[in-house]
């Protein structure tokens, strides 16, 4: 961003595009509105006019400060998806009036190893898309808010068709779980997947891997999930995991298992559940050390992994995937004005399975 014009020029001067949107200012966690400032379009920029966020999980952990990391005032919202307003003079890849998303970073090093192999998420130098510090020195502002300036290489199209407001969590959760699977080869037609949780991530991850041809089972501590798992969103088997009887039927069956459970909980009974060189996928953060038996990974050369979103060129993949098999979130469209209850009932995972504010058509009014 820096050139002849404004090398030396401070960031304030930088931010000058007037933005509206919803900000937390302690840790309480409260948001209400906040008027701000975002960079100018610059020439490899775009910008969108905001229509839809995802609530997601992490944004309730920031506004509380919660991971201890938090700069106030915090815009949050990561799972962005709008209408493209204008287009810096070497974008090449959007059009005004294109549709285009924003998930959960807006920069990176673009040099390191991990850029230039398309994992972005993983540069060490990589920028969050709110709570975080830009090249510019700037600090960046999430999507509970009207509008976003982004660089074009960290923008997602959105295919036709695609729905915008069901189609915004994928950004995040979606592409959280897809990662693995694709990595991990679980994205096979006929393996044999175990899915652990039932929320914002877990039935995305249902919905994927029934996408991908797989096996899918659900494994959950609510025995009453066992009918929305299997009946609605097409499971093809549920596990209830304390029930000790289901788990030992279910040994040595799955061939990976994606861990969605950001609570504390037992992992090693899941390792039971693979099969000779099985992986589980940790894509939940638990806030306490996991505890982990040796045993149950060296017999049988079982292994526990992470995970974190993916890189853009994944993400694009991920979209154009789910456009083309019609894979969405199961969503609660709510009001700007609802975002504080809707953050009380998050955490206490009230939600089937995300919510996604209209801030297209109640931000202004709120």
């Amino acid at each position: 961003m820096e050139n002849g014009n404004n090398a030396a020029a401070s960031p304030e001067e930088v931010r000058r595009s007037p933005a509206f949107g919803w900000a937390a200012r302690d840790t309480s966690g409260v948001l209400s509105p906040f008027t701000f400032s975002r960079r100018k379009n610059g020439e490899n920029d775009v910008t969108i006019k905001i229509l839809y966020c995802g609530i997601c999980h992490s944004d309730l952990h920031s506004v509380k400060n919660e991971w201890q990391n938090s700069v106030y005032p915090i815009v949050p919202g990561h799972e962005i998806v709008g209408v493209v307003t204008e287009v810096g003079g070497k974008v090449d890849r959007f059009k005004v009036g294109d549709h285009a998303g924003v998930g959960c970073m807006v920069n990176s090093c673009r040099s390191c190893h991990e850029c230039t192999g398309h994992q972005e998420n993983y540069c060490p130098g990589m920028i969050l898309t709110y709570n975080s510090t830009d090249a510019d020195g700037t600090v960046t502002y999430g999507g509970y808010s009207d509008s976003v300036v982004v660089e074009e290489h960290f923008a997602v199209r959105f295919p036709a068709g695609m729905p915008l407001d069901s189609g915004a969590p994928l950004l995040c959760a979606g592409i959280t779980v897809y990662s693995p699977m694709k990595r991990f080869g679980f994205d096979v037609p006929g393996k044999h997947i175990g899915v652990v949780g039932l929320g914002g991530l877990g039935h995305v991850a249902v919905k994927f891997g029934k996408a991908f041809g797989a096996k899918v089972t659900v494994i959950s501590t609510s025995p009453s999930k066992r009918q929305e798992a299997v009946e609605r969103l097409g499971a093809d088997a549920f596990l209830v995991s304390k029930d000790p009887d289901e788990m030992k039927a279910a040994w040595g069956t799955m061939d990976g298992i994606i861990n969605t459970v950001s609570a504390a909980h037992e992992v090693t009974p899941l390792l039971s559940l693979l099969k000779t060189f099985g992986q589980m996928v940790m894509v939940g953060a638990p806030e306490k050390p996991l505890e982990i038996y040796a045993f149950p990974l060296l017999l049988g050369g079982k292994s526990i992994v992470g995970s974190a979103i993916g890189g853009m060129k994944e993400t694009q993949e991920m979209i154009d995937f789910a456009a083309e098999r019609n894979v969405t979130a199961d969503i609660e469209l709510i009001s700007m004005d609802y975002v504080n209850k809707a953050m009380e009932r998050v955490a206490k995972a009230d939600v089937r399975y995300r919510f996604v504010i209209d801030i297209g058509n109640t931000l202004s009014a709120a």
